[in-house]
């Protein structure tokens, strides 16, 4: 068992690792709102991760074959998702945010966090082909049954080995966020939002190109 959660660990950390757009809005979020800000962003994803991986895990084929039949629309809507949150990031002025009252308890502020994450990350199929990759790289194949009992130890490795991922990132940039000035935050928030922006709207054409093309060779 330790020997499954241990490989479990591994494939959370390498799934988290790349520092695509969750990594960029973790970071924006650390700078502009703090440390737990930012690793709420980063839990969300790790929940949509661990999702994947029970997918992955049991083979549960009928969910991997929608999103395979439907990867055109699932990039569209993510896309869509993306871009706007981009958006809303890029548009946003930190500084009013930090000298208006702050709205809503703590806990709905971070569940908002979380959501994000999780959106931007389930809504990405992606992340389940990188951790179908992942699970047979490191041999984590339980399909057989011969180790139910070891399901249990491999999802949570998988999600404390993101989450352990996501609380370094966000603690070691929190360690300069008191470094940067208020225009560097402004300027850091626009940057990050137009490259998850510019994330979103290249999937959001990649599976407008894909519609047209389905639909001109069906017409």
């Amino acid at each position: 068992m330790v020997l499954f959660f241990l490989k479990a660990l591994l494939v959370g950390l390498t799934a988290a690792i790349p520092l695509g757009p969750l990594g960029i809005m973790c970071i924006q979020r650390t700078l502009s709102k703090g440390r737990w800000a930012g690793f709420a962003v980063g839990l969300g994803s790790s929940v949509a991760d661990t999702f994947y991986a029970t997918i992955a895990l049991l083979s549960v084929s009928y969910i991997s074959q929608f999103l395979d039949r439907n990867r055109i629309w699932v990039m569209l809507i993510g896309g869509a998702i993306v871009l706007g949150i981009g958006l809303q990031i890029a548009l946003k002025n930190p500084i009013k945010d930090l000298r208006r009252p702050i709205a809503g308890s703590l806990s709905s502020r971070r569940a908002r966090d979380l959501l994000k994450g999780f959106l931007m990350t389930i809504t990405n199929p992606g992340a389940l082909v990188l951790m179908l990759g992942l699970f047979a790289f490191f041999g984590l194949d339980l399909g057989d049954g011969s180790h139910p009992e070891a399901a249990g130890f491999v999802l949570g490795g998988i999600f404390l080995g993101t989450a352990a991922w996501w609380f370094l990132l966000s603690s070691g940039i929190s360690l300069f966020r008191k470094r940067f000035r208020l225009r560097q935050i402004i300027a850091i928030n626009r940057i990050s939002g137009i490259l998850i922006a510019v994330i979103g709207l290249s999937s959001l054409a990649e599976g407008l190109a894909q519609l047209i093309f389905h639909q001109s060779l069906l017409g």
